[in-house]
């Protein structure tokens, strides 16, 4: 890291570098320090809510704070930046992330990746599809939607996790005993990590996150939404920034199985018209506030408050980043 700071300060002088932008904790160890003594500004950014396991590794966190403007990816995690790590709400600007809707759009999905990818699960015919993709680990409520699963007593749902159980063997082992105690074991499967997303989503009846820890944004939302899909997520974190509840899917309290319970019986109990009526409103959410065009344009602008230019794009105005920092100071 003290290598870096003496490479990215040449760097930073030989090509005259406007902006430096640290995306994570230990790039901006080296970032906040190379930019001292150079013409460069500064502008960190804060994905997800960090583990403070001590003060050293608090001190090892905040080096995504110091930055001239800090950028949160939801306003949960600028309100943590502010009680934890003291931030001063004017330096903060909340930015959700986006995602590329070329990519994520029920028509970007040709039959024959949904037969491909059903094939290689086995998913029964006709059966009624639920999703929690994430890696398998215990924050992530595996165990929540077994036992909501359990009490829906739906015989036709067919579930599926999807992700890596790296670093997490004993847990998927634990799991899966869970799985079989439950009398669940044959109409619930874990895969691994999926190459095809979009496709994934398309194969699903409902896609559910029932994070048990709140998360600093949660991409699986918006992408389900994207792909039209109903989502159940837990009602802490970024999750109740991303979903409109009982309008693009459903909101539960953590660890409150009747609530999932019901959420699913809901979702899985929408008949077309009702499912085509969310899926329009669900994909119209995801294109007015969750776009790669609306996040980098933000940026942009955080990058031309800095340098002191009028905003170069439309779609964050100064007169949002007033807003905002009026949402910051309260008011």
């Amino acid at each position: 890291m003290a290598a870096n700071i003496v490479r990215l300060r040449k760097i930073i002088r030989d090509h005259g570098v406007d902006i430096v932008h640290a995306c994570s904790r230990a790039p901006a160890w080296s970032a906040g320090r190379a930019v001292l003594g150079t013409r460069a500004r500064y502008v960190t950014s804060c994905h997800s809510s960090h583990k403070i396991t001590g003060a050293l590794k608090k001190i090892y966190n905040s080096s995504v704070t110091k930055g001239e403007r800090v950028i949160a990816v939801s306003h949960f995690l600028a309100d943590e930046l502010e009680k934890i790590y003291q931030v001063a709400p004017e330096k903060i600007r909340v930015i959700h992330r986006g995602l590329a809707v070329e990519k994520f759009h029920p028509n970007s999905v040709t039959p024959e990746r949904l037969i491909k990818l059903a094939q290689q699960w086995r998913v029964p015919d006709g059966a009624s599809v639920v999703m929690l993709p994430g890696r398998i680990s215990r924050i992530k409520g595996h165990m929540f939607l077994i036992d909501a699963l359990q009490q829906l007593q739906q015989k036709d749902v067919f579930c599926l996790f999807v992700g890596s159980d790296i670093g997490n063997k004993n847990y998927r082992q634990e799991l899966e005993a869970y799985i079989e105690g439950k009398g669940l074991g044959g109409s619930v499967r874990i895969v691994n990590t999926c190459e095809d997303m979009p496709a994934a989503y398309m194969i699903s009846t409902v896609v559910v996150t029932p994070s048990l820890v709140p998360e600093g944004f949660g991409r699986i939302a918006i992408e389900a939404q994207a792909m039209g899909r109903p989502v159940i997520a837990t009602d802490h974190g970024g999750a109740r920034e991303t979903i409109l509840n009982d309008e693009t899917g459903w909101l539960v309290e953590p660890g409150d199985v009747q609530g999932l319970s019901r959420a699913l019986h809901e979702a899985l109990s929408l008949n077309v018209d009702q499912r085509a009526r969310l899926a329009t409103r669900a994909m119209g959410h995801v294109l007015q506030r969750f776009t790669n065009d609306h996040m980098c344009a933000a940026t942009l602008d955080v990058y031309a408050e800095l340098l002191e230019f009028s905003a170069a794009r439309g779609l964050a105005s100064n007169e949002g980043i007033a807003a905002d920092v009026r949402y910051r100071v309260g008011g």
